[in-house]
């Protein structure tokens, strides 16, 4: 009987281990379940992601590669966004205007950015003068045309040469036909920037555009009509205000001018016959002053046939607002100090170069 009992005791804990097994086979029926549910949440979590990635309006990495990109002169932040859209620095123009809102603060020039950034950070190289890869280059106003051509020469090491060639295409540089062919004075003096693939033709065309924004700004050509003179004779005669004074006298030096040449007195001006001179320095001496050329103002009554520098737009704008004063004559009686003094008297005038000549001593 206890064989028996014993043996009828086994067989339900063989059953119990049984029953537990089974019991595990039904909850892991769950397990798997919970598993598998868990295993699509996280499937559809990740192609939740990529389909955002691959749908999102900008790149999530900082970038790789390298590539140089050109902001030009006037480029509004959306086409700069256009231009690193084309270029694959950004995944979309939107993006980046959408960084950039609020900022106005980026310079032309070429810059050094990788492919496939996040808009803001391709905004931050944009901002960040160590990105820029262009030569800057500022041309003063005043200087002659030779003189230009030879510091543009000297800060990108285009040779002079190729720039004389394009001189030689007026038209590929955009000048104005008014100009005759001559670039002297259209050449406008500002800062510009030269990356890497510019060319002489692409700098001189930049100049003159820029010439043409200051003949805009400016109001030259209906200004010029009222004066009864052309865009062209107010550039000359605007190089020449540039040349004789200091700027806060460009307006009276302006009416000087204007009053000779209404008068039908010729400008009698060193600075004109320097130029002939292909000079800037030092004044012409009494024989000098007798060179046969159109530029001599001594010789030649009114205005020479152009311009003898490039001025600035304040030169430009004293010719077509001058100050209103009946004077014929004026002497820079101080030059170290610039100061000069204004007559209609011959007599004053005369006064006028015997203080110059006490002042330099």
């Amino acid at each position: 009987m206890s064989q028996l009992g014993i043996g009828m005791t086994s067989v339900p804990q063989d059953t119990r281990r049984a029953g537990g097994t089974g019991g595990t086979g039904s909850g892991g029926k769950a397990v798997a379940l919970a598993a598998l549910v868990v295993v699509a949440l996280v499937a559809g979590l990740v192609l939740a992601v990529v389909h955002w990635f691959a749908n999102s309006p900008d790149y999530a990495g900082p970038g790789q590669g390298s590539v140089v990109v050109q902001v030009d002169p006037g480029n509004s932040v959306s086409q700069i966004a256009l231009t690193l859209e084309k270029a694959d620095v950004i995944r979309s123009a939107s993006a980046f205007v959408d960084a950039a809102a609020g900022t106005d603060s980026i310079q032309p020039g070429s810059y050094q950015l990788k492919l496939q950034m996040r808009a803001a950070d391709a905004l931050a190289l944009l901002l960040d003068p160590k990105s820029r890869v262009s030569t800057r280059v500022t041309i003063r106003e005043g200087l002659q045309l030779q003189a230009i051509i030879s510091q543009l020469s000297k800060a990108t090491k285009i040779p002079v040469q190729q720039f004389q060639d394009a001189l030689n295409r007026p038209a590929s540089i955009g000048l104005p036909v008014y100009a005759g062919g001559n670039a002297e004075g259209l050449l406008f003096p500002a800062t510009y920037d030269a990356s890497t693939d510019t060319t002489a033709t692409k700098l001189l065309t930049a100049m003159v555009h820029r010439y043409d924004q200051a003949v805009a700004s400016t109001g030259m050509v209906e200004k010029s009509a009222a004066l009864k003179l052309s865009p062209y004779q107010v550039l000359i005669i605007a190089s020449i205000v540039q040349a004789e004074g200091r700027p806060e006298d460009y307006p009276k030096i302006a009416r000087v001018i204007l009053n000779r040449l209404a008068k039908g007195i010729p400008l009698q001006l060193d600075t004109t016959v320097l130029y002939a001179l292909q000079r800037t320095a030092p004044p012409p001496s009494s024989a000098e002053l007798k060179i046969n050329s159109p530029y001599n103002t001594y010789r030649i009554a009114g205005l020479p046939p152009g311009p003898i520098n490039s001025p600035g737009e304040q030169a430009i704008s004293a010719v077509l607002a001058p100050a209103n004063g009946p004077w014929l004559y004026y002497v820079t009686v101080d030059l170290k100090t610039g100061e000069t003094k204004f007559t209609d008297s011959y007599k004053e005038f005369l006064t006028f170069k015997a203080e110059l000549k006490a002042n330099s001593k």
